[in-house]
């Protein structure tokens, strides 16, 4: 337990050996895990345990919990991410959303009924690719290269709207290091304006090597958010594994994330000022 807060306050994730514990034991869980350990130490240390239990609880709450200004968002452009988790697809997407938005990028989509849920759909566009990565749009699109990197790293550029987007699914596997991963990702972004960069990239937001994402881009939920950043696990704030990137160019008005229990994931909502650029 000291070796998990010692990390997540020092080294975080800089090392392979030290990502493994950091990804695997979140400060929710380091909190609850020091209370769970009053039942086992002496009466005379408990109190202890308890205020570090609060304060790590404190700090975890300042960093992750954000509040943003209503605004309104009729005139917005409509951006939707979610892992469908193998077991649901466009329509179950739209229904989650409560709309039909503007771009839809689901991670892990379930390929049941995709044909017929085009055919529903005539004036609409879709793409499925063979890495379960699918795309909505009311607009037309066209892919630009779709990929799996050597860093077991799913990427799909795509552009519709005259904006760029990448769509990104980095492997759960913990077997690969996350800094090669997220290397991977920067090195497939081909365009230097209106991009963004979406989708799960099983690595949380605290990760050092988000550190050239979080210099060159805006994240979503951060800016313009509202609630707890994290999107996993099953609706319960352990980890934001899922990311919305945008680049500075494009105007964030707000963000929701949208709990369900279709899928481990939570959905994320973006909406953008239709001018692209800021004024």
């Amino acid at each position: 337990m000291c070796i998990a807060i010692l990390i997540h306050f020092t080294i975080k994730d800089t090392f392979y050996l030290s990502s493994l514990l950091f990804y695997t034991t979140p400060l929710p869980l380091i909190a609850l895990g020091l209370l769970f350990l009053l039942l086992f130490v002496k009466a005379s240390a408990r109190k202890y345990y308890v205020i570090a239990a609060v304060v790590i609880g404190g700090i975890w709450f300042t960093r992750s919990y954000t509040f943003s200004a209503k605004v309104a968002t009729e005139n917005a452009t409509e951006v939707v991410l979610w892992n469908g988790y193998r077991r649901a697809n466009f329509e179950d997407a739209f229904a989650e959303s409560n709309s039909i938005p503007d771009v839809l990028v689901m991670i892990e989509a379930d390929e049941k009924n995709y044909q017929k849920i085009r055919e529903n759909y005539p004036n609409y566009h879709f793409e499925l690719t063979e890495k379960a990565i699918g795309i909505f749009s009311k607009t037309p699109v066209q892919i630009h290269s779709n990929i799996k990197t050597e860093q077991h790293v799913v990427v799909v550029h795509f552009s519709t709207k005259n904006t760029n987007f990448y769509a990104i699914d980095v492997s759960a596997d913990l077997r690969f290091f996350r800094k090669n991963m997220l290397q991977s990702v920067l090195s497939e972004i081909k365009t230097s304006e209106k991009n963004i960069i979406l989708g799960d990239f099983n690595t949380p937001f605290e990760s050092i090597f988000f550190e050239n994402f979080k210099k060159n881009y805006q994240h979503a939920f951060a800016e313009k958010g509202n609630g707890f950043r994290e999107t996993w696990f099953w609706n319960i704030p352990l980890l934001s594994l899922d990311h919305i990137w945008v680049s500075n160019d494009l105007e964030i008005l707000k963000t929701e994330k949208i709990s369900t229990w279709k899928s481990d994931h939570s959905m994320l909502k973006m909406y953008l000022k239709n001018e692209s650029v800021k004024k």
